[in-house]
């Protein structure tokens, strides 16, 4: 959209604490399902994006997210990788599979760097990595910078 442009080219440098810059106008309605088991991580990263203007679902394993998937058509999923039941590559290729979700970004969501992790991810269809622990202070614009992808196919 005609959106994209602009958020792409205003990078600000240095904000230390996410509170210093509030990103909600660009994210506002841009859904976000988090698929993550950690409570704690779950909560941190839903808290940053709620507070920047993202509407957030959250689901505790790949069951439950694919479902929620289904119902409520986020416009990017965060999947962790290690998750109870099904894991994030698996799930993934579950999604892929169902025409009606097919379409969603997902980003893999995780600790694990390793090279060999990454060509894993990107073979499986990731659309990129957010490694955890996350930072606070990037977070969300990592988070918006997937959803401005998408905003320039339009």
């Amino acid at each position: 959209g005609p959106r994209s442009a602009t958020a792409r080219g205003s990078r600000r440098h240095g904000t230390p604490r996410y509170s210093a810059t509030r990103m909600s106008t660009r994210a506002h309605g841009q859904r976000v399902l988090i698929i993550e088991d950690n409570e704690k991580n779950l909560k941190l990263a839903r808290d940053l994006l709620r507070y920047h203007g993202f509407h957030t679902i959250e689901a505790p394993d790949a069951e439950t997210g694919l479902r929620m998937a289904s119902d409520s058509k986020p416009n990017i999923i965060l999947m962790d990788i290690e998750l109870p039941g099904m894991d994030g590559v698996t799930a993934l290729e579950r999604l892929r599979g169902d025409p009606a979700i097919a379409g969603i970004v997902v980003v893999a969501f995780t600790a694990s760097v390793m090279p060999v992790d990454r060509d894993r991810f990107s073979r499986a269809g990731f659309a990129g990595i957010i490694v955890k622990p996350i930072d606070v202070a990037i977070f969300p614009r990592q988070v918006l910078a997937y959803c401005n992808d998408l905003a320039g196919d339009g």
